[in-house]
């Protein structure tokens, strides 16, 4: 038997949307490591990754760790300015 889910009403809130702008570097960031990844289990399938797929792994995961570190900075409470 299929169960059909109640339709959402709400809207974002503006909270919401200022939150998902606060986090959108960090997701941009997470995405670009999840394509780089995919793009290394595809080159399995063709003599395996590169010395630039390598690099470009490497370079996404740190701007995950730049991204994260920055937003870990702009909402610490006890963060001096």
């Amino acid at each position: 038997m299929r169960k059909h889910l109640a339709p959402v009403a709400a809207e974002p809130t503006a909270a919401d949307l200022a939150a998902i702008e606060t986090e959108w570097p960090l997701i941009a960031a997470e995405l670009d490591v999840l394509d780089a990844e995919i793009t290394m289990l595809y080159a399995e399938d063709h003599g395996g990754p590169t010395v630039l797929d390598w690099r470009r792994l490497r370079r996404a995961e740190a701007r995950v760790t730049r991204a994260a570190a920055d937003m870990a900075a702009r909402t610490d409470p006890h963060r001096a300015a």
